[in-house]
């Protein structure tokens, strides 16, 4: 597919809702919301056609923790189902921050609206993730309560690099968006378009041609590649919680890489400096963006969002 220098993907990392250290309250939410929602204004203003995906590892573990402390009394829903209520909650959360911005800014007539779907995303039932949880959800734990809960409800739990532990999901490989005719008749016509959330809502094919959804939570940048690549997108960024990517992260020889061409970046992803479950994945989609034929593709953090978006802060990744 030919691609656009127009359009965008802007791929927000959970701290675009909730960062580490906030209760989680509705007043986090839109703080959060309104901060990652200035980005975006700020790109739509200059003419750029921008579609934008997010996280939802923490808000799909809280409602995994919902059901669970319910389940005495209302059933538990599955996975999926948790998925498309986190679509819905964030989304409502970010059309409603964008839009008011726009009105704010006096942009509004720049742009139809904005608007978010519930978008399904493929993964494959053979996919070796079933047997290998990496995918952190929910809130941060120590390891003494993440022991106790590990025992008491079986789940599985890992360090997250970031600090304390987490627990661990399936999140399979996505190679399809369901939606994504949809996503770009909406981004043509002039709307800000909010879609694959959390990953998308994880779908397998069944022979003959229906879909089923699954239990597990696909990685959000691994499926904003995908998106992105479907709709043609020149530019995917991927907006975090760091101000870049780092080889040795965290360790004193540390060093970030501010240009990087694909070749040397898929070198070093290949060496395992970057850890699956933080930084590997959004390294894999940057790589996989440029290898699929984009023009650039960029990680950095929320609050430095439009001067990443430009080129001036975080890591680019340029082909060859």
């Amino acid at each position: 597919m030919d691609r656009n220098e127009k359009y965008v993907l802007i791929a927000l990392g959970g701290n675009a809702f909730q960062t580490k250290g906030d209760k989680g309250t509705p007043e986090d939410y839109w703080r959060n919301a309104y901060k990652a929602a200035e980005t975006i204004v700020k790109i739509v203003k200059e003419g750029y056609k921008v579609a934008v995906t997010h996280g939802n590892g923490p808000q799909v573990g809280i409602v995994l923790e919902w059901m669970e402390r319910s389940k005495d009394k209302i059933p538990p829903l599955t996975m999926d189902i948790a998925g498309a209520m986190t679509q819905g909650w964030l989304g409502y959360l970010l059309t409603q921050a964008i839009s008011n911005l726009l009105i704010r800014e006096g942009i509004k007539d720049h742009v139809k609206g904005v608007v978010a779907i519930v978008n399904q995303v493929e993964v494959s039932r053979d996919d070796p993730a079933w047997k290998n949880p990496t995918k952190f959800v929910g809130s941060w734990y120590t390891e003494e309560e993440a022991k106790k809960l590990a025992a008491e409800k079986g789940w599985v739990f890992k360090p997250d690099p970031r600090g304390g532990y987490r627990r661990v999901v399936p999140s399979p490989d996505p190679f399809a968006n369901v939606e994504v005719q949809a996503v770009r008749k909406l981004l043509d016509d002039g709307w800000i378009v909010v879609a694959s959330g959390g990953g998308g809502i994880p779908v397998v094919r069944k022979e003959n041609g229906e879909l089923e959804g699954v239990e597990a939570v696909i990685d959000k940048d691994l499926a904003g590649e995908v998106l992105a690549t479907s709709i043609g997108a020149g530019t995917f960024v991927i907006l975090t919680d760091v101000d870049g990517v780092y080889l040795n992260f965290g360790k004193p020889d540390q060093k970030k890489l501010d240009v990087v061409m694909v070749s040397e970046l898929e070198k070093y992803y290949r060496e395992g400096y970057f850890p699956p479950g933080s930084m590997g994945p959004k390294v894999l989609a940057a790589i996989r963006f440029i290898k699929h034929g984009g023009k650039r593709a960029a990680i950095g953090h929320l609050y430095q969002g439009y001067d990443v978006v430009k080129g001036n802060a975080g890591t680019t990744v340029l082909p060859i």
